[in-house]
């Protein structure tokens, strides 16, 4: 009871009482908000002509939301059951922004304050000086991260802005829209949310500490995803972005892997942002609770919409396939075509939390020799890893600062970012070399930059020092396309005694094989309990189990007479018959080494009765599942169905003498972090693969030729994000 009248104390101090003149409504990107209201009242939303639409009530902080409403539409509010006149509301267009006065009216100082975006929502933000100066030293070049995290909390900063402090830029954290102090509700990348991006970044450019008038986004995971929100809504003030470690849709990856719900770590980051959404101080952001229970009265004020939150597990387990109206708006696929000032961006093959589907919307990148992409073997931080992070670092100096770069400012942090990411006690990875060093023009430093290739791929990381698993690549290629235009389309087809080869089968040579799924036979992560802790470790005490009798089959290659080298997504093309009308499938790529051991490559995943693909986004190596419930199909009884499944993208060396391995499986067993909500089946399922010459399975890879490896040693375990066991064979003999 406390709270509550602190809270109804705070709102009326800021925002005044209601008067007779009608409801309180905020006027919003298709949302309306009623403030001010007593618990229970019943309002309700109408046409201009007085046609019902819906009715709500208001909840005990006397608030109600009407969402998914039209923009710059107009509609009537009333209060049921009294006779005073409605009140009449329209949203506002996402696409009419401010005029450039209303940014420029806000001025930010350092420390802790509120920025007022469009709709009148203020928004929680720490601005930080370049470490060691002061804001009236400026003007400095400047980076934004901006995200449900807490980078608006005075007493933590987040990893990417730690570093652009320590290395001259000022900084500004800002909490998005319903967490931390920021008022309003919080949604998964709407439109709301995205705008507000847009103001946050007009309104620190047009400070006059703020070099040049513009600024840069940088952050890793959340504050990286949503930097292609507001990059492809395209601010004036916006010079350059650096998202790291990303998504490309809510739906995919990874949400729903091959249409299969993820209630590992995406249910766990949902509920942890439904828990950040909660009302301060019962609940909520521990930084928001103590800011209120300080008496931070514009953050309790804040709060005054947090009950009418939409539950983002309700929202997607709701919605177990992809629905366009809602998703597409929410996924960085449907922005990043539309982003127009550099980009680098980076991200990791084997990422333990939102894997490796970022790399789907490649492709739409925006074309120009100031967008780069760094892609590695590794796991969610392997973005900050030296290799990557010397880059990141250039990238800034040039686009944000205007600076010829000096990457190796950041050698005295190198210790403490190791201990950060792979744990206290671990060695300082090799540093890269300073290949700015000596060059004495910002020309000539942007033509070394922009010369390099556009997508930039390390291989082999972990295994390119004495210390095995210690971030360190072995060499790298360049590629200007994505998926690289060098691939060729490799098949390698199922044989008998879970052969793999490159020929098609003949007559003699055709037969079928069968496997029981059964989920439950292995662990579902391969480092379960303290997983989030372990994931960075130089070595991971990962748990990855060979498959177990006939719960699975296997085919692989003889040994290879020379390396062989893939970069870019795979399939694994079955054609296939169950004994039931739908079946989840996992595909494994790895690589069975000389020695005995194996090596984890990389995985897919599909519910069989979303097979049906996209045919305009499909290609020979990429199936794309449309996932639409009106594309759903059962399995034919008694027939094999085409069904093509796959695999993540990656980059690997198979080296000579190794053989290439594929395995079909019940969902589980590979991913460190992910589980999959896939039905027991007790091995009572039955699921046969038929590798005959007109109904042949297959795996495609995309190899690329020419590749020159260097003559190392690859540990095994070593390679980051790719866990190694001792070879057993399936039942099938692969």
């Amino acid at each position: 009871m406390k709270n509550r009248l602190l809270l109804a104390l705070a709102l009326t101090c800021l925002l005044g009482p209601s008067t007779a003149l009608g409801l309180d409504v905020q006027e919003g990107i298709g949302f309306l908000a009623v403030r001010g209201l007593v618990e229970g009242t019943e309002v309700a939303l109408e046409t201009p002509g007085g046609s019902p639409l819906e009715t709500g009530f208001a909840d005990r902080f006397g608030s109600l939301l009407f969402r998914e409403l039209g923009e710059g539409r107009t509609y009537r509010l009333r209060e049921v059951g009294v006779a005073d006149p409605p009140t009449v509301a329209t949203t506002r267009v996402f696409a009419e922004h401010p005029d450039a006065s209303f940014h420029r009216g806000q001025t930010l100082v350092n420390g802790y304050q509120y920025i007022e975006m469009r709709d009148g929502t203020l928004l929680s933000a720490m601005v930080r000086p370049p470490l060691g100066k002061t804001l009236d030293q400026g003007p400095f070049p400047t980076v934004v991260e901006y995200s449900g995290y807490d980078p608006a909390n005075p007493q933590a900063t987040q990893p990417s802005t730690l570093l652009a402090s320590a290395l001259g830029f000022a900084t500004v954290g800002v909490n998005m829209r319903g967490s931390g102090c920021s008022g309003g509700t919080f949604d998964l990348f709407d439109l709301p949310t995205t705008a507000d991006g847009y103001d946050v970044v007009e309104t620190v450019a047009a400070q006059s500490w703020v070099l040049g008038g513009r600024v840069g986004m940088v952050g890793i995971s959340f504050p990286g995803i949503s930097q292609l929100f507001v990059g492809g809504a395209r601010p004036p003030g916006l010079a350059a972005i650096a998202p790291l470690s990303v998504i490309s849709d809510i739906f995919r990856f990874p949400g729903f892997p091959g249409g299969i719900r993820n209630s590992g770590f995406a249910e766990s980051w949902l509920q942890e942002r439904k828990d950040d959404a909660e009302p301060a101080p019962e609940g909520g952001q521990g930084w928001a609770r103590r800011r209120v229970r300080d008496g931070d009265a514009v953050c309790l004020a804040n709060q005054d919409l947090r009950l009418q939150t939409l539950d983002p597990i309700e929202f997607t387990v709701e919605q177990p396939y992809y629905v366009p109206e809602l998703m597409d708006p929410r996924s960085p696929i449907t922005w990043i075509s539309n982003i127009e000032v550099p980009i680098f961006l980076a991200g990791a093959w084997h990422d333990e939390q939102t894997g490796a589907g970022f790399v789907s919307m490649l492709k739409h990148l925006p074309r120009g020799r100031d967008v780069k992409v760094s892609l590695v073997n590794g796991v969610h931080s392997s973005a900050l890893e030296p290799s990557i992070l010397y880059e990141w670092i250039a990238f800034l100096d040039l686009y944000v600062a205007g600076n010829i770069p000096d990457p190796s400012r950041a050698a005295p942090f190198a210790p403490i970012i190791a201990a950060e990411i792979l744990g206290g006690g671990a060695p300082t990875p090799p540093l890269p070399v300073d290949r700015y060093d000596g060059i004495s023009t910002f020309k000539a430093a942007k033509k070394l930059f922009e010369d390099t290739p556009r997508f930039r791929v390390l291989l082999e990381n972990g295994a390119g020092s004495p210390t095995a698993g210690l971030p360190a690549p072995t060499f790298e290629l360049g590629f200007g396309t994505w998926p690289p235009r060098e691939k060729k389309h490799t098949p390698w087809y199922f044989g008998p005694g879970g052969t793999l080869t490159p020929k098609r089968p003949t007559r003699a040579t055709s037969g079928t094989d069968t496997y029981r799924p059964d989920p439950d036979a292995r662990p579902q992560q391969t480092l379960p309990g303290s997983g989030a802790a372990d994931s960075w470790k130089v070595m991971p005490p990962y748990d990855w189990r060979p498959l177990l009798g006939d719960t699975a089959v296997g085919y692989v290659t003889p040994p290879l007479a020379e390396d062989v080298t893939i970069v870019g997504p795979s399939s694994v093309d079955l054609w296939l018959r169950s004994s039931v009308d739908d079946t989840d499938i996992q595909v494994t790529l790895s690589e069975v080494r000389p020695d005995g051991f194996e090596a984890y490559v990389q995985t897919g995943w599909l519910r069989a009765s979303q097979r049906r693909e996209d045919r305009r986004r499909r290609t020979r190596l990429e199936p794309w599942p449309t996932h639409l419930e009106e594309h759903a199909e059962v399995l034919p009884a008694g027939e094999f169905e085409p069904v093509r499944v796959g695999l993540l993208s990656v980059a690997h060396v198979f080296r000579a003498g190794s053989r290439i391995r594929i395995t079909v499986e019940a969902p589980g067993g590979d991913r460190t972090r992910w589980r999959f909500d896939t039905p027991p089946t007790g091995g009572a399922v039955v699921n046969e693969i038929s590798r005959t010459r007109k109904k042949p399975s297959r795996l495609m890879l995309p190899v690329i030729r020419k590749v020159d490896p260097p003559d190392v040693d690859v540990p095994c375990p070593g390679l980051r994000g790719q866990p190694c066991r001792a070879y057993v064979p399936a039942a099938n003999g692969g």
